[in-house]
């Protein structure tokens, strides 16, 4: 098929046309929600099972979306294909469950054979459709009008004002329910652990910190030798010198150690209590491990000392462990 030249006015109007229908659809839902969309999370927050969503085409790819964010938002959800329930998938659906059909015009076959069953079972049914009097609109106990009124497409066929429609309205419900359930930050970690917010939220400072022979540490008497030496094995460019009880009572860093040499200081006599920095930071053992970033961003330093419940040095951790772990 020969190519026709583009017409770059044209295919820029058609996007911006696209944006305007599609943002009109959207805005038709919010001004269309009310006492059905309560009751739909209403019957979702009693459920004891999941939430079953089934659609087919592009509804069912809309589905599996609709589905994946309640899931990861607080409300137990999976997809089911309805062609596939009718060759024993249906068998995935328990009393316990409740199920979540979308389609736009409302008269999927596929969809259509299977709802008697559903009923049958008992398993309450709410309807996402663009056809307030379809067949699946009848069969549901809660509908959720999703309607448009003309797809973005030219030709007003293919599915594109109409599933941006449902993907927003099912946003909304997911939404409203995780509002609903007080579902929180924390809670959403949980669900995404290998996602950058899990990696914040789940990792603590005992989870990334160097601990027993890794901490460099060295008594008040030490010499400047073998604070160089205890800093240069265990690479992390300072140490800890220790008081009583096993406490920090100081730290000295390779930038002291820089600044003295700058200074043209005699290095052979002092002792690790004369040149190191009293009181230094620390951090709970037991504390997320992005606190411990925040608190080196705070105070412009890039190593911590970690401590149990009793002050007592257990670990240290710099930035490099922090980057190490994909905290920062």
């Amino acid at each position: 098929m020969p190519s026709l030249p583009l017409d770059s006015d044209a295919l820029l109007a058609r996007a911006r046309a696209t944006f305007d229908i599609e943002s009109a659809a959207v805005l038709g839902l919010k001004a269309r929600i009310g006492p059905s969309f309560i009751e739909a999370v209403r019957r979702i927050l009693e459920v004891r099972g999941r939430v079953v969503v089934m659609g087919m085409g592009k509804s069912g790819h809309v589905g599996r979306k609709i589905a994946a964010t309640l899931a990861s938002t607080g409300t137990p959800a999976m997809f089911v294909h309805p062609a596939e329930a009718s060759h024993g998938d249906l068998g995935m659906i328990k009393a316990v469950d409740i199920v979540l059909a979308i389609s736009n015009s409302g008269e999927s076959d596929e969809l259509a054979a299977i709802l008697p069953v559903v009923k049958r079972q008992g398993v309450p049914l709410i309807a996402m459709t663009g056809g307030r009097e379809s067949s699946l609109a009848r069969h549901a106990d809660v509908v959720l009008d999703s309607g448009v009124e003309k797809e973005a497409c030219p030709l007003n066929l293919a599915p594109t004002a109409s599933t941006t429609a449902q993907m927003a309205l099912g946003d909304a419900l997911a939404v409203a329910l995780l509002d609903a359930r007080g579902f929180g930050a924390e809670d959403f970690a949980r669900s995404h652990p290998g996602g950058a917010l899990g990696r914040k939220l789940l990792t603590h400072v005992s989870d990334v910190m160097r601990s027993g022979e890794a901490v460099p540490r060295v008594a008040p008497t030490a010499g400047i030798s073998e604070l160089m030496r205890t800093m240069s094995i265990q690479g992390f460019g300072a140490a800890a010198v220790m008081g009583e009880g096993g406490r920090a009572e100081g730290i000295f860093t390779d930038g002291d150690l820089r600044r003295l040499i700058e200074a043209g200081a005699d290095l052979r006599t002092p002792t690790a209590a004369d040149v190191m920095h009293r009181g230094p930071r620390t951090i709970r053992a037991d504390a997320l491990a992005v606190e411990a970033a925040e608190l080196m961003e705070q105070h412009g330093i890039t190593r911590l000392f970690v401590v149990d419940a009793e002050g007592r040095l257990v670990g240290a951790l710099n930035t490099t462990d922090l980057m190490r772990a994909k905290v920062i």
